[in-house]
């Protein structure tokens, strides 16, 4: 469809109560077995973010924010209400950036192992460096079955360029400052939707411990940890994720 000028891909399935899903930075996730359950229940709205799966990212798209506001015109141009909300890792701080600018048309918010914030000192590193990181000591933190990790030797070329397009991509939108918005924290208590945070016991790139710090950020919001689970517990754990997120729902 198009928005702001550009073509931008959405996936739609399911039917039900409308369900915004913000992939993180591997990539679009629509097409896993997880958003086909979440599909028995919702109907799935879920776009790629310029830049991500081989699509173009415009010059002036440099921040989290113009994802923020791309996708606030996605809501009114398909006219949604009752919305509920759901980022993972960088989707998942766009998501909580939304919440607060504009939520009008949304009715509930879920964070999977979001990054956006920074939660202790100045000098601690409380998001591990993803473009620093060798590929196997990436896939360590990032899974809790590291025999899930893609081997690069085993990727075709044509996919290897997509991962380094989503790679370039991250880095434009969440560089500098590194994966969080020093704001963020003042603005939380803007957001008064039900609030859920679900995050991987194993996750490395952003540990419980973050994740529960953040979740203490928003009033009344909720942690649900998944064991046997790394970065994407949705992948991992497709049916405890949703089982979960079914439950918290209602």
């Amino acid at each position: 469809m198009e928005l702001q000028g550009l073509d931008i891909e959405v996936v739609r399935k399911g039917s039900g109560q409308p369900l915004l899903l913000l992939h993180g930075g591997g990539g679009p996730t629509a097409q896993m077995p997880f958003a086909d359950r979440l599909a028995e229940k919702f109907e799935i709205i879920a776009p790629t973010h310029p830049g991500f799966n081989g699509s173009k990212i415009p010059k002036h798209f440099t921040r989290i924010d113009d994802l923020i506001y791309l996708y606030l015109d996605l809501l009114d141009v398909l006219d949604l209400t009752d919305v509920v909300l759901m980022g993972f890792s960088m989707g998942g701080w766009t998501a909580a950036e939304l919440a607060v600018a504009n939520s009008n048309r949304l009715s509930r918010l879920f964070l999977v192992d979001s990054v956006g914030v920074k939660v202790n000192g100045r000098e601690d590193r409380d998001i591990a460096d993803v473009f620093a990181l060798p590929a196997d000591k990436l896939a360590e933190i990032m899974f809790h079955d590291v025999s899930l990790a893609p081997d690069p030797q085993e990727v075709p070329d044509e996919q290897l360029q997509i991962v380094a397009g989503n790679r370039t991509a991250l880095g434009v939108y969440t560089w500098d400052p590194y994966m969080h918005n020093p704001k963020l924290p003042h603005r939380l208590h803007r957001i008064k939707i039900p609030t859920h945070f679900i995050w991987g016991a194993s996750d490395g790139l952003v540990t419980p411990e973050y994740g529960t710090k953040f979740c203490n950020m928003i009033e009344g919001a909720t942690m649900t940890v998944i064991e046997e689970a790394g970065h994407s517990p949705q992948m991992e754990q497709p049916d405890r994720f949703v089982d979960a997120v079914f439950e918290l729902a209602g």
